[in-house]
């Protein structure tokens, strides 16, 4: 079986593929792509857990080509090894706190409501259009200190960087769009930028500027790399684990009505959703030495691609893996990634989607599909629906 991620037949359901992987071949060089897709838990692991073998540095700019948004001279966090990575992220935690996070909760759940009571007068609605899409815009919009009226704006340039993102060649007819797209939201950061350094804000991009580690402080390219990774990572990923969620709900009318029926399982329904659709699919690694892994030799300058997805579903890890269980304890699932480069944005995504799925399961007793088709974003990275048309009552 040919497995390659950047086919849209493996991109609407990978999931039968990666069970043949881990039991065939758990680590399978992709023909055509060159990449080696590691697939099972415990290879999945090692990988993250030796990032000296393993590095993340410019790998994905090297992939991507020109509509990838980073300049080499200012990779975004995700791609930096120690120790320049270990100095950057302790000056972005600084900024970041979880009692920056702890603090959002009760205005999510304002912005919640106010968005379950439009879908309400509404009747029939798009769960992504009208939920999914705005809570997490919304939150990370006002960290970063986005005004109201560039909202719309912010989620057009974020959905055109995961676009760039997601594929290795992109069609003439897409790229100059998309590079257009990048040089606006750059210099619409670096405006901003420079008007926190002469006059701080209260948010999270003011206090980034004015952060500092060990006397280092973030140059203007890496808190413009830093910005747009947040809004990449903080905007897209949650929609689609806010929509993988409810359509999971939806296609397991069992697990609705528990979760429906007792809102203290939400947390435990998210950490499920988390391992059994995972909204990050996949992460790439280049190896900087030759590697043994899964008893495959892999030689230095590789590409590992790793596939979060299959290991959230690998049986030696999770019992009956392909079961959607809310009451599971899917702790140890690999969404967030591991180690060193574990999300930072974790708790962030766990806080918006527990506010956007309780206010929904709260206000509605009845919540099913429309019978129009899904449409798979097409993505090598992410996975999610553009819409999920539902009757709400």
């Amino acid at each position: 079986m040919d497995y390659n991620p950047f086919l849209p037949e493996v991109q609407a359901n990978p999931y039968p593929y990666y069970a043949y992987l881990r039991e065939h071949t758990p680590v399978y060089q992709i023909p055509g792509v060159g990449a080696y897709a590691i697939s099972r838990y415990d290879d999945v692991m090692a990988v993250l857990k030796n990032p000296q073998m393993f590095s993340s540095s410019l790998l994905y700019t090297a992939m991507m080509g020109e509509c990838y948004p980073f300049p080499p001279e200012a990779p975004s966090l995700p791609e930096l090894d120690p120790p320049v990575h270990t100095i950057q992220r302790k000056i972005i935690n600084r900024a970041f706190t979880p009692r920056r996070v702890a603090s959002l909760e009760a205005h999510l759940r304002e912005v919640g409501q106010e968005l379950i009571a439009d879908m309400a007068a509404q009747g029939q609605c798009d769960l992504i259009r009208d939920l999914a899409i705005p809570v997490p815009l919304i939150t990370i919009a006002e960290l970063l200190g986005v005004p109201v009226e560039r909202r719309t704006d912010f989620k057009r340039w974020s959905d055109t960087l995961v676009r760039g993102m997601s594929q290795t060649t992109v069609p003439p007819q897409e790229r100059e769009g998309i590079l257009r797209s990048n040089a606006e939201l750059r210099a619409y950061l670096q405006e901003v930028i420079a008007g926190y350094r002469k006059q701080p804000a209260d948010n999270l991009l003011s206090d980034l500027v004015r952060a500092e580690e060990e006397n280092e402080r973030l140059t203007a390219d890496q808190l413009l790399s830093t910005a747009v990774i947040l809004l990449v990572a903080g905007n897209e990923t949650t929609t689609n684990l806010i929509g993988n969620a409810v359509l999971a709900l939806l296609n397991h009318p069992q697990e609705l009505a528990k979760a429906q029926a007792n809102p203290a399982l939400i947390p435990n329904l998210i950490e499920e959703t988390l391992r059994y659709d995972s909204p990050i699919q996949i992460l790439a690694r280049n190896t900087t030495q030759e590697v043994e892994i899964g008893g495959t030799t892999l030689p230095a300058g590789a590409v590992a691609m790793i596939l979060f997805g299959s290991a959230n579903r690998d049986e030696s890890k999770f019992a009956d893996p392909e079961r959607f269980d809310i009451l599971r304890k899917a702790d140890g699932h690999a969404a967030f990634g591991f180690g060193i480069h574990f999300c930072l944005g974790a708790e962030l995504a766990r806080l918006e989607a527990k506010v956007a799925l309780t206010v929904l399961l709260e206000r509605f007793s009845h919540l099913s599909r429309t019978d129009e088709p899904l449409t798979r974003l097409e993505s090598v990275l992410v996975r999610g629906v553009k819409a999920l048309p539902v009757v709400v009552r």
